[in-house]
């Protein structure tokens, strides 16, 4: 089995199979699809990405798969089944041959392996044996399902079929799963972020006023490629002057000016695993005044932010005490005045209108529970920002790090940060 990247253990998966069946009801089955292959243009598809929970249950990592589970199955054959797309010579010839069933039982530790088609003549005795049917659906609580996906289809038809079982969610349990991360998912992710700072420190010796930002982008997947990484974690932001004032600005498209600062806002995925950092660069290597002062000020907001980070504090209450500090630091910037905050609790929004924290994963902002305490093992970013618009200037530094009980570990404490490292690296002869 080639493949780009490094897979964990067949034990991982197993583990996490176990960690989530003992939580099922008794007399329970669940259903896990892989994403639907989706059509781009004409007999085009766009690239595929697999399911997370599929990925985080099983370790395969291609289309038509779907894992069953049935932990007190009466019947041992029901009890972990795994449907995979049947290869073949033709596939072989066009696409690259899928995983044949020794392959799939390497991977995953599942050993009773079915072809794809084979589904449903295989799982309706199980279903019979059953008591509640567990679906799998996409619970992000920022997700609108304009389109459909494969999970949903899925549990709409199950619903008509067997309309006198009990029907259960499966996304609550495995967020709560999924947010702990174990310390292979801590060993990929280390990946993707190390393959993150490759491209963010070549970007240090590129950057000079006239490039492109497109340039700059093409510079970082050639790293990230380079480095056995699928590519990038999300679309990249590549934000010089005022277009830093855009959050979720991608166009890529502008020349990099003397005098503007870059803001920068990307990551590497690794073998499913995702790195998402900012940072803040001057395209001629030098910080202005005003900038150094407002870099400086976003950066001592993250290094407060992370002192506050622990198990037991939910992100709201975590983000409410950081803005806090912010607007501390809005009024020693002049951007508010002491009676202004006073007023208002929430006139930082003007200069810092997100969140600070997500957590990170399978999935670049990956499962959580938003109300409920962080615990540890919890990976998380830290990322504040200062958002001046009538100055064109627009400030965002993130990190990534590990929530233990004594504090965090900065997985990118070795990554330059402070106003000098910056300059001193990107003026090197």
């Amino acid at each position: 089995m080639n493949s780009k990247y490094k897979n964990p253990s067949s034990s991982l998966f197993v583990k996490n199979r176990k960690k989530l069946s003992d939580l099922f009801v008794s007399g329970s089955i669940a259903v896990f699809h892989s994403n639907d292959e989706l059509p781009r243009n004409g007999d085009a598809y766009f690239s595929f990405r697999q399911q997370s929970d599929i990925y985080y249950l099983t370790g395969i990592d291609q289309e038509d798969t779907i894992l069953v589970l049935f932990p007190d199955s009466p019947n041992p054959l029901y009890k972990e089944m795994i449907f995979v797309k049947e290869t073949s010579d033709q596939i072989a010839v066009w696409d690259g041959a899928r995983l044949n069933p020794n392959q799939v039982f390497e991977v995953s530790g599942i050993k009773q392996v079915f072809w794809f088609h084979e589904f449903w003549k295989t799982i309706h005795a199980a279903f019979l044996l059953a008591e509640n049917i567990y679906f799998n659906l996409n619970e992000n609580d920022r997700f609108t399902d304009r389109v459909s996906y494969s999970n949903l289809r899925f549990a709409k038809e199950i619903k008509d079929k067997y309309p006198a079982h009990n029907f259960k969610r499966s996304s609550p349990i495995l967020a709560n799963l999924r947010m702990r991360k174990e310390v292979e998912e801590i060993d990929q992710l280390k990946e993707a972020i190390n393959i993150t700072q490759k491209g963010f420190e070549r970007l240090l010796g590129f950057v000079k006023p006239g490039v492109f930002e497109y340039e700059i982008e093409a510079e970082l997947i050639h790293e990230f490629i380079k480095n056995r990484s699928r590519g990038f974690a999300f679309d990249p932001i590549i934000a010089s002057g005022s277009s830093a004032c855009v959050l979720h600005y991608i166009e890529n498209n502008k020349q990099c000016n003397d005098g503007d600062l870059l803001l920068l806002d990307f990551g590497a995925e690794y073998g499913n695993y995702n790195g998402d950092l900012s940072r803040c660069i001057p395209v001629n290597g030098r910080f202005s005044p005003r900038q150094k002062e407002v870099y400086n000020a976003v950066l001592l907001v993250q290094r407060e932010a992370k002192k506050l980070l622990r198990p037991g504090v939910s992100l709201p209450v975590y983000h409410e005490e950081v803005c806090k500090i912010m607007s501390e630091q809005l009024i020693q910037l002049g951007l508010l005045t002491a009676a202004e905050v006073k007023a208002n609790p929430k006139a930082h929004l003007k200069y810092y209108m997100h969140g600070t924290s997500h957590h990170l994963g399978l999935d670049v902002h990956d499962v959580m529970h938003r109300w409920e305490p962080m615990d540890i093992n919890n990976v998380v970013t830290v990322e504040p920002g200062i958002y001046i618009p009538e100055e064109g200037l627009g400030i965002r530094i993130e990190n990534d790090v590990l929530i233990t009980a004594n504090g965090v570990i900065d997985f990118m404490d070795n990554f330059p940060i402070e106003v000098e490292d910056i300059e001193e690296r990107m003026n090197r002869s």
